[in-house]
């Protein structure tokens, strides 16, 4: 999980500094008739604060419920609300070049996702997972992914213009090529390094490869014979990605009722095992103990007032306990763990069991090749993620910086860095401590997620 939240971090607060200035200006001065506040510039000032605090406040509200909203559908409803009640319906720039274009997006752009993503998913099902051999194809497909993810990495940053790194000014032909040869390097690396290393690994079983033996690149090829595995070892090359989740086949041989289902789903542990009826009894888990992996909020809890004890808040043990814990609660939730259990409502999320169970299952092996690919497109999607949503955040108060520091609406003036850092700097700290709450319902509440599944959703979104 902590591995999740660094990489989010860096994506998050680097899409927004660097892509970020148009996005908010757009915010700033093309959703109503700023021109008209020339006389009380001081007014507006006051709107964008209002539409700050209201669109603030229903986000955290809908956060802390689990309900996955969208920043920019907050902020874009909070600045018309302002230029309705200041100048009126007639302030607000209805037309294509104003929020006309952002409904439209709204509508448009979830179902060129969905269909970019079922497309992507349908040729990795067909393609690769329900082949005779999936490995050898998905090792033969693995550049040829990693290209694709990569180009759409560069595209985002040099077609929609980095005023950071100055390459909003690239003619076609510059951009199209750097485009290009990103994907292409990509690609080349990944033959010469990876695959040598995905081969050893899983098509070979060799246990005695670490990760830093990727960089052998093809000398891993001539390693030699895989040596015997001793008695001992007993980790297996690759995790189980569907454990604690079963086919409705698997739950009727083996005679499964639904609520002993939700148990196994439930009660799964950090290790990825599944407890037996005899270890539930006797062999409870800690309620002061908090896994590697994360665990229930009362036990950080728990945790927490183990570790204050009797003493004053104020000390500076306690100071450090309890900055610990409100910063790191979001890394010490798993919500794959917490997707199906006791607390979720059966009115919003359904009969998770029966969803899960609906869900084919594909080889471990090949699963495991996705996830290097979901990795990369998560970062993706954080990256885009932060140049437009924490952007749009940052519209209102870039226009209230213009307007105090230089007195006028200032309609052309860039958006100060600082105020990209700014946001950037926040969207991390809500997602270290506030960001489980839709990681929950996103993780597993819409469908039993797998790498390949996962890989197909975030570059297509």
């Amino acid at each position: 999980m902590k591995q999740a939240m660094f990489i989010a971090s860096f994506c998050e607060f680097g899409g927004a500094v660097l892509v970020g200035a148009r996005v908010a200006d757009t915010i700033r001065s093309k959703i109503i008739a700023v021109e008209r506040f020339n006389d009380q510039p001081e007014i507006l000032m006051l709107g964008m604060l209002c539409a700050l605090v209201g669109s603030s406040t229903y986000l955290t509200i809908a956060t802390r419920i689990g309900l996955p909203v969208s920043t920019t559908h907050c902020i874009v409803g909070g600045v018309i609300g302002v230029g309705i009640a200041t100048i009126g319906a007639d302030g607000v720039n209805w037309g294509w070049k104003g929020v006309s274009q952002v409904f439209a997006a709204w509508v448009v752009a979830p179902g060129i996702a969905g269909v970019l993503a079922a497309i992507l998913f349908l040729i990795t099902k067909h393609g690769i997972m329900k082949r005779a051999n999936p490995l050898r194809n998905g090792l033969i497909a693995i550049p040829c992914y990693f290209a694709l993810t990569s180009g759409v990495l560069t595209m985002m940053v040099v077609w929609k213009g980095a005023p950071a790194l100055k390459v909003d000014r690239l003619s076609t032909g510059e951009t199209v090529g750097i485009i290009l040869g990103v994907a292409f390097g990509i690609a080349t690396l990944c033959i010469l390094f990876l695959l040598p290393y995905l081969y050893r690994r899983l098509k070979l079983e060799d246990w005695t490869l670490h990760w830093y033996h990727v960089f052998l690149g093809p000398i891993l090829l001539f390693r030699g014979p895989v040596p015997k595995r001793p008695s001992e070892y007993t980790h297996q090359v690759v995790q189980d990605y569907y454990r604690g989740h079963m086919t409705k086949q698997q739950l009727a041989t083996a005679g499964i009722s639904n609520a002993e289902a939700d148990n196994i789903e439930r009660e799964r542990t950090a290790e990825g095992s599944v407890p037996t009826e005899k270890d539930e009894h006797h062999h409870p888990p800690p309620k002061d103990v908090v896994t590697s992996n994360g665990g229930s909020n009362e036990d950080v809890e728990s945790t927490m007032v183990t570790s204050t004890g009797t003493r004053p808040w104020y000390t500076p043990k306690n100071l450090w306990t309890k900055a610990h814990y409100y910063f790191f609660r979001g890394v010490n939730h798993d919500p794959a763990s917490e997707q199906s259990t006791a607390r979720s409502n059966p009115y919003l999320t359904g009969d998770l069991k029966d969803m899960h169970a609906r869900t084919e299952h594909y080889d471990n092996k090949t699963e495991y090749l996705y996830s290097f690919l979901q990795v990369m497109t998560a970062m993706t999607a954080s990256f885009a993620h932060g140049s437009n949503d924490v952007s749009n955040a940052m519209g209102p108060l870039a226009t209230i910086y213009l307007i105090w520091s230089t007195d006028t609406l200032a309609s052309k003036a860039p958006v100060p860095v600082w105020v990209l850092v700014f946001g950037g700097s926040a969207i991390v700290i809500g997602l270290w401590t506030y960001g489980y709450h839709i990681m929950r319902n996103l993780g597993n509440r819409l469908t039993l997620h797998s790498p390949s599944r996962g890989f197909s959703m975030e570059l297509g979104a």
